[in-house]
C-alpha cells in the first residue's frame, strides 16, 4: 500500500550523484523514493564530466559545479524553488548551492558529504581507501574490476549484488570517465571551503554508520557547526540510496512532515 499523500503538494526534487557517478547509480532509489513520496517530480542530473556527458570537460571547482547545475535547470525550464538531495560531492554542490542561492531551494538533504573546514583530510577520505582511489582514476582497471573496487569502499551489503555489479559496469562502459575528469573532481572536492554559517534553506543530514569512505563524524561535525539535524543509519555504507534506499526515503518523508 501507497503512503497517504503529505499535507502539502510534493515538490521537485533534484537528485545529484558524487566523484564520477551518474544518473545511472542511483538504481532503483527513485522508484522507492517516489513510492514514499507520491507526485514528486524527480531530476536526475549528471554533473559534466560523467554520464551523458563524460565527453566534456569536469569543473576543479565547486562553485563551477554549481553554476552548471543552475544553467541545467534553467534550460530544462524547472521551476525554482526545487528541494535537492545530494551524495557526497553532490552534497557539496548543493551545499554551496544553497549559500550562492538560497531562493531556488526550498530545502536540501546531504547525505554522506565531508566538509572543511570541519574535518580534517582524514576523516573526509579515509586514508585505507587512498590508493583504490587513486587506482581508479589513474590506473586502467577493468570495468568490471572498478565497480567491484568501488562497492568494496560504498557499500556495506553482506553480498555482492552481480545485477547491481552490471549495471554500473554497463554504464561504465557506454559512460567512461576520464582520469583528467576524475582528478579534477577530486581536486573540486578537495580545494571546497564551506561558509562557517549554515545556508538560509532547510537541512537534513544523513549518514552511514558503516561508511568506508567518508567517515560519518563528518556528518556529525557539519550538524554541529550548522545545528542542523542529522539522522544516522546503523549499518549503512556510502552509498545509503544503494544499501537502504526505503530508510533512506522514509527518512525525507518524516522530516518533510515535521516542516509541514
Amino acid at each position: 500500500m501507497n503512503p497517504a499523500p503529505l499535507p502539502s503538494p510534493a515538490p521537485t526534487w533534484v537528485l545529484l550523484r558524487g566523484l564520477t557517478r551518474e544518473a545511472a547509480h542511483w538504481g532503483s532509489f527513485p522508484s522507492v523514493f517516489q513510492q514514499t513520496l507520491p507526485g514528486a517530480q524527480l531530476h536526475l542530473l549528471d554533473l559534466p564530466g560523467n554520464g551523458a556527458r563524460h565527453a566534456e570537460r569536469s569543473p576543479a571547482t565547486v562553485d563551477a559545479l554549481v553554476a552548471d547545475v543552475r544553467a541545467q535547470i534553467a534550460q530544462r525550464d524547472i521551476a525554482t524553488p526545487v528541494q535537492v538531495l545530494a551524495l557526497s560531492l553532490g552534497a557539496m554542490v548543493a551545499a554551496q548551492w544553497a549559500h550562492t542561492a538560497p531562493h531556488e531551494l526550498a530545502g536540501a538533504v546531504l547525505v554522506n558529504t565531508s566538509l572543511r573546514p570541519f574535518s580534517p583530510l582524514h576523516h573526509r577520505l579515509q586514508v585505507s581507501n587512498w590508493p583504490r582511489v587513486l587506482r581508479l582514476a589513474l590506473g586502467r582497471p577493468t570495468p568490471d574490476a572498478a565497480e567491484r573496487l568501488v562497492w568494496q569502499m560504498t557499500s556495506r551489503q553482506r553480498t555482492v549484488d552481480e545485477d547491481v555489479i552490471a549495471t554500473w559496469v554497463s554504464a561504465r562502459r557506454q559512460h567512461p570517465v576520464r582520469g583528467a575528469n576524475a582528478l579534477r573532481q577530486l581536486l573540486a572536492a578537495a580545494r571546497y571551503r564551506a561558509p562557517a554559517q549554515a545556508p538560509a534553506v532547510p537541512l537534513l543530514l544523513l549518514a552511514g554508520a558503516g561508511d568506508r569512505l567518508v567517515d560519518p563524524r563528518c556528518s556529525h561535525a557539519l550538524a554541529r557547526a550548522w545545528q542542523a539535524p542529522l539522522r544516522e543509519h546503523p549499518h549503512a555504507g556510502h552509498d545509503l540510496p544503494l544499501d537502504d534506499p526505503h530508510w533512506l526515503a522514509q527518512q525525507v518523508r518524516d522530516w518533510l512532515g515535521q516542516r509541514a
